[in-house]
């Protein structure tokens, strides 16, 4: 584990048909090769031991025989390993045979999960051979030779004999691009590393569905097994399991591949893992199943919470595939602690008295200082020295988690961002029957996405009634640039706007108080965002209107507005969008208008390239003095902070690490490439441990000690997962104290 991550791996290796002691062998090699790669739970397709493709041959002895002393050779060969591994086989139990998922680690045979819906239907006829899962749980004795007879599976040390894998990673699938297959005598001993006459008892093996597999060592780790056509069916098992505490489902499945399906597949993993609040591991069958009637691709898929993380893609290896990545069951376990839903639909909210628990162990093992980052990103790729490589986390971390990767999903985000902002503000000038928007435009980023959506808000609300009155208030800080824009802007909008010059009133007010203009400090400062609110609010009376504010989520999270000042408005309608999206929203709009509006293009463009600054200290000559992310730092990182420790939940250090690898430092490594054009408009985008640490201290201490801003919030809609308005996502004292968060920081 690290930090509340567990590493996952679908394996699917190319098999034989009917030859159990073959598959047997390159699932332990495939087992071994994901398990030096980290991997702590490792998934095998539907039936692995013997193919899926097997039609009659399932009712022969000989291959029942063979399939369990394959399975008893592959519990004895994880002595002494952590790895969890689960694999498919037939199994006679009772005088029925069932399709069932074995767990097994470190020598021990945990447990049989049979399939529970069978299908029997199109190419599917598995009824003519198995029976469905019994009802309630039942035990077994596991009784078989440990053999694979004509293999040598070679010395584990050297790698020989059948599954001496050559492979190839590329994007965190591990292709197996080559398996050696070595005959060696029948009486050889050493063949298996174990004496042949080996009878190894397994008693009282749990046998049904409602099983629950938790580590002992990490209790977040849990997880549960269904088996291919359960996750297809009206009712999974799954649901059952998560509702009982599994944070993790295992799916061993045999799908073959028919035009459509594979995208209908990633919906089901995807969708049930968001139902869930579930990872979600899917090994499919591949290479070697027999192709007499059916072709089976390998496609095989790690999910957690309705995000993919990674994948085999159908035919995506020529001799089979291993996909691994980490899941943070931690932040898993936050979404549930917080979902009601999520445990209310179950009776008393706590499952059922009938799962079983079964425990198993795996040491936790923590963030490693020693980080690389691969070239096509900041997914971390194997390294020679696999015990560094299991302290790597093995899933991208996205430095900009508001912001979409790629262009297309950039543009529809921005679009649906645009249009939920207009309608709430819509909604509440309709309701106020106002006349006005007003608005007051300083030439920066957030007045001008405030300005663009209150024109499109006027339009949809007044039928024609109602209008938008913007004023700039030029002050102490306001420089040429910034005051041309705000005019251009709304020149371009066709905005009325008045400029009001409030540097008498602020001084006089200053006098008034006895404060010297010469003394630059908060007072100085914050003098000026009053009077400018004082001046919007006497204009919306006066033109009977409504005040609409200009402040965004990153500024709230850091409490960086003047309370009673730019804090304060009659409907904010920035509130919900982070600093980090809103340049890409008014770059989003600048292209749209880029053909048909080029001067107002031309003047956005301007506005998102100006640093970003309250401007209310007096300007070094043309150049703004004052520039915000000088003073609290980089946006992007707090960003990263924000999402992290609200959408999460998640603890100082764990935020820090993660960030660590998100802004990996240049010249200590190579950087991450960008993952999108223009993705970040804040900041370097790579940063020393020392600087990440530093503003992190900075969030904490900011985020808690400003909490009483966000108390006072005014309305404004909700946007994205990250909320901070007191009537909605965020409810927090404005005493509480920061001890504890700064002490795990440290």
């Amino acid at each position: 584990m690290i930090e509340g991550f567990v590493r996952v791996a679908a394996a699917s290796p190319e098999i034989r048909v009917a030859d159990c002691a073959c598959n047997a062998a390159r699932i332990e090699e495939a087992a071994r090769a994901a398990a030096g790669k980290g991997a702590r739970i490792i998934v095998f397709p539907e039936l692995s031991i013997t193919g899926y493709t097997c039609g009659d041959l399932f009712l022969q002895d000989a291959l029942l025989d063979d399939a369990k002393s394959a399975l008893a050779w592959l519990v004895a060969r994880s002595e002494g390993r952590e790895e969890v591994v689960v694999v498919g086989l037939p199994l006679s139990v009772g005088g029925k045979l069932y399709n069932v998922a074995a767990v097994y680690s470190d020598g021990e045979l945990h447990a049989f999960v049979p399939k529970t819906h069978l299908p029997n239907y199109s190419e599917f006829y598995e009824m003519r051979h198995f029976s469905p899962a019994p009802a309630g749980m039942t035990y077994c004795d596991f009784d078989a030779s440990p053999r694979l007879d004509g293999y040598d599976i070679g010395d584990e040390e050297e790698g020989g004999g059948v599954g001496a894998l050559r492979i190839r990673e590329s994007g965190g699938v591990l292709s197996i691009i080559g398996i050696t297959d070595s005959f060696a005598d029948d009486d050889d001993e050493d063949d298996l590393g174990m004496e042949d006459d080996g009878e190894p008892f397994h008693g009282d093996i749990p046998f049904g569905t409602d099983i629950v597999f938790r580590c002992d060592d990490e209790p977040e780790l849990s997880f549960a097994v269904e088996i291919c056509e359960d996750l297809w069916a009206p009712a999974p098992p799954s649901a059952r399991h998560a509702a009982n505490g599994a944070a993790i489902i295992a799916n061993l499945s045999a799908g073959n591949e028919t035009i459509g399906k594979a995208g209908y597949r990633r919906l089901l993993v995807q969708g049930q893992s968001g139902r869930l609040i579930c990872g979600y591991v899917y090994a499919n069958a591949g290479l070697g199943e027999s192709t007499q009637d059916m072709v089976f691709s390998g496609h095989s898929i790690i999910a957690e919470n309705g995000t993919m993380l990674a994948e085999n893609p159908p035919f995506g290896s020529t001799r089979g595939g291993i996909v691994i990545s980490d899941i943070d069951v931690r932040g898993l376990a936050h979404d549930r602690r917080q979902n009601t839903s999520f445990t209310s639909q179950w009776q008393g909210g706590s499952g059922s008295d009938e799962y079983e628990e079964v425990l198993f162990s795996q040491p936790e093992l923590s963030f490693s200082g020693h980080r690389e980052i691969a070239a096509g990103g900041n997914i971390i790729p194997f390294t020679k020295n696999d015990a560094e490589r299991k302290e790597q986390l093995f899933r991208r971390v996205d430095p900009h988690p508001f912001v979409p990767q790629s262009e297309s999903e950039r543009a529809e985000r921005c679009e649906e961002i645009l249009a939920m902002q207009t309608s709430g503000l819509a909604k509440r000038l309709s309701h106020t029957r106002a006349n006005t928007a007003v608005i007051g435009v300083s030439g920066g980023l957030d007045s001008t996405l405030a300005l663009i959506v209150a024109v499109r808000a006027a339009q949809r609300a007044g039928d024609g009634n109602c209008s938008v009155l913007a004023a700039t208030m030029p002050s102490f800080g306001t420089t040429d640039k910034t005051n041309a824009n705000a005019k251009k802007l709304c020149a371009e909008l066709g905005v009325e706007l008045r400029e009001i010059d409030i540097t008498p009133q602020v001084r006089e007010h200053l006098k008034s108080i006895g404060h010297s203009e010469d003394e630059r400090d908060v007072t100085y400062e914050n003098a000026q965002a009053r009077v400018r609110t004082l001046v919007l609010m006497d204009m919306a009376n006066q033109s009977g209107g409504m005040v609409v504010g200009t402040g965004d989520l990153s500024e709230l999270a850091l409490g960086w507005a003047t309370y009673n000042g730019d804090h304060m408005s009659m409907y904010g309608v920035n509130a919900g969008v982070p600093k980090s999206l809103v340049r890409h929203i008014i770059k989003y709009v600048s292209d749209s208008e880029r053909k048909t509006r080029p001067a107002l293009a031309d003047v956005l463009d301007d506005i998102i390239a100006t640093p970003v600054s309250p401007e209310l200290l007096p300007p070094d000559g043309d150049d703004i003095a004052q520039k915000t992310e000088d003073i609290v730092g980089p946006y992007e990182l707090h960003d990263f902070f924000l999402y992290h420790m609200i959408r999460w939940g998640r603890r100082p250090r764990v935020i820090m690490e993660l960030a660590k690898i998100a802004f990996a430092e240049t010249g200590g490594g190579d950087a991450p490439a960008a993952s999108g054009p223009d993705v970040s408009y804040h900041g370097k985008g790579a940063y020393a441990d020392s600087e990440i640490k530093r503003w992190l201290r900075v969030f904490v201490s900011r985020f808690f000690a400003n909490q009483f801003k966000r108390s006072t919030l005014p309305d404004g809609p909700k946007i994205g997962s990250v909320a901070l308005s007191p009537r909605g996502d965020w409810r927090m004292p404005s005493d509480a104290s920061a001890e504890a968060w700064m002490r795990d920081l440290e």
